[in-house]
């Protein structure tokens, strides 16, 4: 097992200018602005892509895909002060808005995605 850390890196950076705000409009829209700070939506993406990455080395298959998941639903109760079931709606949330920002901005680039 190797450990990439350009790989990590490149990782932490596009989370945080992808998946950043992303994870903070839903967050904000189901915890509420108090709670849902773009600070916190950062800390969650960058410490979720380090231990994700770390779990990856380490864990595979399944167990590392439920492992991974676990933790990214710990850092969004944590960070966001919610609980289980609020942080596993704004996971999904959350999902549902990048794959919506993701078509329209494939139909308006003209990218095909894939059967879509």
């Amino acid at each position: 097992m190797e450990f990439d850390i350009v790989s990590l890196l490149i990782s932490i950076v596009a989370g945080a200018i992808i998946m950043a705000p992303v994870l903070w409009i839903a967050g904000r829209m189901l915890v509420g602005s108090t709670n849902a700070k773009f600070t916190d939506a950062i800390m969650i993406v960058v410490i979720s892509s380090v231990v994700n990455g770390v779990l990856g080395m380490f864990l595979g298959g399944i167990l590392g895909s439920i492992a991974q998941l676990l933790v990214t639903l710990y850092l969004i109760k944590h960070y966001y002060e919610c609980g289980w079931g609020k942080a596993a709606a704004v996971a999904i949330v959350t999902v549902v808005i990048f794959i919506v920002i993701a078509i329209v901005l494939g139909t308006i680039l003209g990218i095909s995605l894939g059967g879509f």
